[in-house]
């Protein structure tokens, strides 16, 4: 009888353990992963408190910390420059990501900023690759005309981290890809790093 309680208690203490420390969002859906992030940022636009001229700092530095949590810079970093990624030494891919997480921050939240309410719709999810890959299809419905928006996500560390963005058809990663493609092809990558610098400070100036 003793050891057949000790068992049972084994067996709780174990059953929750499980419980407290399995990787959540492993199990759970990719879509309602990117929902989760989306609907995130969307809360701090629709803060009226954040909203004032003088939290402009703070409610950015917050949508920052939500896009680092979800957007995989390392794995958008390696798919764009593609081939040219392991002629890189690793201080100029840590240099390349580094830039490129600040100009895609940077961009997402110039053109999110403009956001005013706008109803957002999450449409489905595809998983693939045995459950390590999947696209989650959205929609942003503007008074005009409505923005098919697929995110393409990764399963990394129990988490789902998106590697790509296809806007109305159009992938993030191969327009970037097409573009410091051609800039690689006649110019060093030093240049291609201070072209992303210029970028980033007329997108800062310009917001």
């Amino acid at each position: 009888m003793k050891a057949r309680k000790t068992l049972i208690f084994l067996f709780i203490v174990t059953f929750c353990t499980l419980i407290l420390f399995a990787p959540v969002e492993a199990n759970s859906a990719p879509k309602t992963a990117i929902k989760s992030t989306i609907e995130s940022i969307l809360n701090i636009l629709r803060d009226k408190n954040l909203s004032l001229p003088d939290k402009k700092a703070e409610r950015r530095d917050k949508m920052r910390a939500l896009i680092r949590d979800r957007f995989d810079f390392q794995e958008m970093g390696k798919r764009i420059l593609a081939r040219h990624w392991k002629k890189r030494t690793s201080e100029e891919q840590k240099e390349f990501v580094s830039v490129f997480s600040e100009l895609l921050e940077a961009s997402y939240i110039s053109k999110i900023e403009a956001y005013t309410d706008e109803k957002v719709t999450y449409d489905k999810e595809s998983i693939k690759s045995g459950g390590k890959y999947a696209m989650v299809s959205t929609t942003i419905a503007t008074k005009k005309v409505d923005i098919p928006i697929d995110y393409k996500v990764k399963l990394r560390d129990s988490k789902w981290w998106i590697y790509d963005v296809v806007i109305e058809g159009v992938s993030f990663v191969s327009t970037y890809r097409s573009q410091y493609g051609k800039i690689l092809k006649q110019e060093s990558f030093a240049k291609l790093i201070q072209k992303m610098k210029n970028k980033l400070k007329e997108i800062n100036a310009a917001t």
